[in-house]
């Protein structure tokens, strides 16, 4: 995903208005032209879906920051329930075009200048708002987390706030699937961000047990216009202490 800049699509003008300034508005812009390797990460969930599963079925699955993951298909058509925050609305239009569904939306009346989309399906959610607003709309909780571009999307002085939310978000015996980048953080200063083994520890070790399932080369040609020459996925489990 380049760094190079690109124009403002109109509707990331509601940054500032719906309040979500800890998200950096270049990534943002990113996500919805480049868009994580979808490959990658997908091939990285099927790999670890019984570990994500855990034998159940009929779960509440959560996507902050969701972008167009095509992850979010994927599991609704599995039987789950799908809901994700994200507060570019051009980045939920393009996923459900691209995805071939049919929906309808409507605004979220404790959230003013908010809006859910919801699939005809209804097995689809997708709130277009500040993930530190939607503790607001009254969205209950989830069984799962499926955390791919959100964390490494985050100012890092805003770190704490944003796992202090997502963490209100979950239920009892809940599974979170985070995946992050490492690179030489002298060579690029992101987003997306490094986040370190010492920064995941901080942010989630009071409340949850951690433990890194798999590290992936995911370096490509691409990445060197960031100045790096290595780059790794990483994906950890983080459950309930």
């Amino acid at each position: 995903m380049e760094i190079a800049p690109l124009p403002l699509p109109e509707d990331l003008g509601k940054l500032s208005s719906i309040g979500d300034r800890s998200v950096h508005k270049q990534w943002v812009i990113q996500r919805h032209h480049l868009i994580l390797k979808s490959s990658l990460i997908l091939r990285l969930l099927k790999k670890h879906l019984e570990t994500f599963l855990n034998d159940q079925s009929g779960l509440r699955v959560f996507f902050p920051l969701c972008g167009k993951a095509v992850e979010m298909k994927w599991l609704a058509d599995q039987g789950h329930s799908v809901v994700g925050v994200e507060i570019s609305e051009l980045g939920i239009q393009e996923f459900f075009k691209e995805q071939n569904l049919s929906y309808s939306e409507e605004p979220i009346t404790e959230i003013p200048g908010a809006t859910i989309f919801k699939s005809s399906l209804g097995s689809i959610s997708l709130y277009c708002c500040s993930s530190f607003d939607l503790p607001r709309a009254n969205i209950s909780q989830f069984d799962r987390i499926w955390d791919r571009g959100a964390l490494v999307a985050i100012n890092l002085d805003d770190g704490k706030r944003y796992t202090d939310v997502i963490l209100s978000l979950l239920r009892k015996e809940f599974r979170y699937f985070l995946a992050v980048l490492s690179y030489d953080p002298m060579k690029h200063a992101g987003p997306p961000f490094y986040v370190t083994d010492a920064e995941i520890r901080r942010l989630f070790g009071t409340r949850c047990n951690i433990s890194c399932l798999e590290k992936v080369d995911a370096f490509e040609e691409r990445h060197k216009r960031w100045g790096i020459d290595y780059i790794f996925e990483k994906l950890y489990l983080l459950t309930e202490k």
